[in-house]
């Protein structure tokens, strides 16, 4: 039997540990079930289990840093992000192929495909968190001006990835950015009669883009700058029923393979619907048919937990570390807006974007910039444990 000492029984953070466990594994089955439908030639499987091998090497390694270090990179880690950003819209066709009308990686790369986007999301959580915290030691006493400030700050910041991010273009990752910030800002502590005049603000250009994309696509194609497949993915969302059946093909698939899983589905090795992007966009769709409601179900509530984890271990940690709170809240709208739509766009309650199930889907960078940020609140978690042990015992 091996027995830790109470400086190592703080690094062993069960709760985590047993939900990291739990989502890697539903990957690893879901991607398997769906190498079965025979439209797979690579062992995706594999290629997941080294990715999350190298993603936990990594946490580890960030277990040697503090949380104070990693907020003091803060304003490098976002200009690297912006950096690899420009870096793929001025880099030729060999190093980042257009696939689908879209540049979103660096698929020159040696046995590697980069997604700027995917780093740059983590980046972009770990300096607005830096940047909140800085402004609430500044503005102690916090007003009406330095609530506007602080706001202005937050805006001017999202806006630059997402100037890139739109180039690509990738209208899903633009709107998880909006979300982000937006949940950061609500989280805050600025005034509610402040974020009432913001939160007006937002619903309006929101509610008038959407008028602009149903019913004057032409305009809003050239206002917005939004693409012509974007704009029927939206139409498609919103009136299906109206909609040619190639522009409804993905999602009645999805629906369909949904489903057919019924209550306890097929089980493994048992995959019928010919579903694209079935190990990594729609990888609900294969939970589903795989392991019926029961099992999505199962999922939908395994995020839920880790959802309410990070939550509450922000405001736990909030009065003491200030940016490890903020930085979870980050890390939750992620996780939330992510899971939110990738599991509504497979059944039919969100439009069709390129957004990943996280933990679940497969795919390199992704995977890596998930489990460094999970590290990062894996190490928030443990200096949480540290500081509440009694100085003497």
């Amino acid at each position: 039997m091996i027995y830790l000492n109470k400086k190592q029984s703080h690094y062993i953070q069960l709760d985590l540990i047993v939900i990291l466990i739990l989502l890697m594994t539903v990957s690893f089955l879901a991607i398997f079930n769906a190498q079965q439908l025979g439209q797979y030639a690579d062992n995706f499987v594999l290629k997941q289990v080294f990715y999350f091998a190298l993603g936990i090497m990594v946490l580890i390694v960030i277990q040697g840093l503090e949380s104070q270090q990693i907020e003091k990179m803060s304003v490098y880690l976002y200009i690297g992000g912006i950096l690899l950003l420009f870096l793929l819209e001025i880099s030729p066709e060999s190093l980042a192929e257009s696939r689908n009308n879209a540049k979103r990686a660096f698929t020159g790369l040696p046995g590697f495909t980069l997604q700027p986007a995917e780093l740059t999301k983590l980046a972009f959580i770990i300096f607005i968190s830096a940047t909140i915290n800085k402004h609430k030691k500044k503005y102690h006493d916090a007003t009406t001006k330095s609530d506007y400030i602080l706001i202005g700050k937050i805006i001017l910041y999202t806006v630059v990835p997402i100037f890139f991010i739109f180039q690509q273009p990738d209208l899903g990752t633009s709107i998880v950015f909006v979300f982000i910030a937006s949940v950061l800002i609500l989280l805050s502590g600025v005034d509610w009669k402040v974020l009432g005049v913001v939160a007006l603000g937002v619903i309006a250009t929101v509610a008038i883009s959407l008028i602009l994309v149903v019913n004057l696509p032409d305009l809003a194609e050239k206002t917005i700058g939004i693409k012509p497949y974007q704009i029927e993915r939206i139409l498609t969302w919103f009136s299906p029923e109206e909609q040619d059946s190639n522009d409804t093909y993905q999602i009645d698939l999805s629906m369909l393979a949904v489903g057919s899983g019924q209550l306890s589905g097929k089980g493994m090795n048992n995959p019928e619907v010919q579903l694209p992007e079935a190990h990594t966009d729609f990888i609900f769709s294969i939970i589903g048919e795989s392991f019926g409601f029961i099992g999505s179900a199962g999922v939908v509530f395994l995020f839920f937990l880790l959802l309410y984890k990070v939550l509450t271990l922000g405001m736990q940690v909030l009065e003491k570390n200030p940016f490890g709170a903020y930085f979870c809240f980050g890390f939750m709208s992620l996780i939330l807006i992510h899971t939110f739509q990738n599991i509504g766009m497979t059944i039919g309650i969100m439009p069709v974007t390129g957004i990943p199930l996280l933990f679940i889907s497969y795919g390199g960078t992704t995977v890596l910039s998930t489990m460094i940020g999970f590290g990062i609140i894996y190490l928030i978690a443990v200096e949480h444990s540290k500081s509440n042990e009694p100085l003497f015992s």
